[in-house]
């Protein structure tokens, strides 16, 4: 008998930021009997392949892949999880806003961005 699909989560550990907040989700996702297929890319670069998208990119965003295949990206990427999670479902409703949705995006792109510079410039990968 096959296990049940689960949610696929893309994050890079070699960017300490990003692992801290990995880290904490996985926490509260495991707490609430959430499980997820946490997928280290500085650990197995080669695991990007079944998202159609480069190494680079999922350093840069975090990536989920849901039951079904879908994917989503950044923002949506948190917002998928939160919406998951008893305690932060408020933080999926919240950016799934349509006024706030845009912000979000936009705030996320720009962190992700700076971020991924800093990472670079500090020779984390």
């Amino acid at each position: 008998m096959s296990e049940a699909p689960k949610p696929q989560v893309f994050y890079n550990s070699a960017c300490p930021v990003c692992k801290a907040g990995i880290d904490s989700q996985r926490a509260n996702m495991q707490a609430c009997g959430i499980d997820a297929e946490w997928i280290d890319v500085h650990a197995a670069p080669q695991a990007v392949a079944q998202l159609g998208a480069s190494l680079e990119d999922v350093r840069e965003r975090l990536y989920v892949k849901d039951e079904s295949g879908a994917v989503r990206i950044g923002a949506d990427a948190f917002t998928e999880l939160w919406s998951r999670t008893p305690g932060q479902r408020w933080l999926g409703r919240l950016l799934r806003l349509p006024v706030l949705r845009p912000l979000g995006h936009w705030l996320y792109n720009v962190f992700a961005r700076q971020l991924y510079r800093w990472n670079r410039r500090k020779g984390h990968w």
